[in-house]
């Protein structure tokens, strides 16, 4: 791979981390409001929602962290 497509991959990389850092964000506040409920709402639908939602932010800046160790390799090589 040359220099060029190694540039233009480790700026994907840097916006992935961009991306990552938002959705770190907005699954904290997310799981904020789910903390800040009273627990008979945590335990109702809207709570197991709220808390879901949070799981999947979670899961999906996992996946970007994985993406990202995967592009890394590719640059590194």
């Amino acid at each position: 791979m040359n220099k060029a497509r190694r540039r233009e991959i480790s700026e994907v990389i840097e916006r992935l981390e961009a991306c990552k850092a938002d959705l770190d964000v907005l699954r904290d506040e997310e799981q904020e409001c789910f903390d800040n409920l009273p627990e008979a709402l945590q335990d109702a639908e809207k709570g197991e929602t709220m808390q879901e939602n949070a799981d999947d932010l979670e899961n999906a800046c996992d996946e970007i962290d994985n993406i990202i160790e995967s592009l890394q390799e590719v640059v590194d090589r």
